[in-house]
């Protein structure tokens, strides 16, 4: 199927549309937790950050629906819409019950430009969730939550992954249409995901700078770095997309830029596992 051809415009729309699930958060089958367990919920530093980033992603997919002018292309903005506003409400339905130490702040105001701020979320969401599927299986192994509860999280991911299939495919039918070649298809996606990572980082040091990251150093941290490996987190990250991916129609492109690297930097390790013997016998 030929990226930015009617027919591709049509499948990859009607395919997200077609898997929308209806669920009210409110209605899962939320768990309760122990002391010890409401102790590591409450120790993540994140929550305020990552309540603040969905409700921010809604407000960005809502106000850029009414500058979309092919109407089954509407449609599935309209539905991503929809699935990002019960993300926030699924934090907040968790926030409440729970205890959690975040709260709605202001959302900023968004450039005038809305299809690029629809765009940096975009390539944001494809960064965050790359990372969040190693993230999320070391949390899982790690039992640091009741499995009852990764249950309720994994209906997020999976909306997560629909989100970026969805995304990939508007990319490609939208710079298709415009002209562009792979190159420069390539060097743009490489800045948004710069700027992507940019917005990580600075989400990670204001989670810290909250609470100074004390109160999950000493209680939690042990749970993920006990037999922590970078070579270890990559090769999650790069199986559990994987995995997750293949719940899709083979059909519909998917995200190759950060598999790619991943891939890339697996390998390097293991070339560097190999010769690194070597160099030290040399060395000696």
């Amino acid at each position: 199927m030929e990226a930015g051809s009617e027919a591709h415009k049509v499948f990859f729309c009607k395919q997200f549309i077609d898997t929308h699930q209806i669920f009210d958060p409110a209605s899962l089958p939320w768990p309760e937790l122990t002391a010890d367990e409401l102790i590591r919920l409450r120790a993540v530093p994140f929550w305020q950050e990552v309540y603040h980033t969905e409700r921010r992603a809604g407000a960005i997919v809502d106000a850029f629906i009414p500058q979309v002018v092919d109407p089954i292309v509407r449609e599935a903005v309209r539905v991503q819409g929809l699935e990002e506003a019960r993300h926030a409400e699924l934090i907040r339905v968790m926030i409440e019950r729970y205890g959690l130490d975040a709260h709605p702040q202001p959302i900023e105001d968004f450039p005038p430009d809305l299809e690029t701020a629809f765009i940096d979320f975009g390539f944001g969401e494809c960064l965050d969730a790359f990372l969040g599927f190693g993230a999320f299986k070391s949390a899982r192994q790690s039992q640091f939550l009741p499995e009852s509860m990764f249950d309720i999280f994994d209906v997020l991911m999976f909306e997560e992954t629909r989100h970026i299939v969805f995304f990939i495919n508007y990319m490609a039918w939208r710079e298709k249409r415009r002209g562009l070649g792979s190159a420069r298809r390539m060097a743009k996606s490489l800045r948004f995901y710069g700027r992507a990572l940019g917005r990580l980082a600075g989400m990670m040091r204001r989670g810290r700078n909250a609470n100074d990251g004390r109160d999950f150093a000493v209680t939690q941290t042990n749970l993920f770095l006990d037999g922590f490996s970078f070579r270890g987190f990559v090769e999650d990250c790069h199986r559990e997309n994987a995995r997750r991916m293949r719940a899709f129609d083979p059909e519909l492109m998917q995200p190759r830029l950060l598999p790619g690297i991943a891939d890339l930097a697996l390998r390097g390790i293991s070339l560097w596992d190999k010769t690194r013997p070597i160099l030290r016998r040399e060395h000696e």
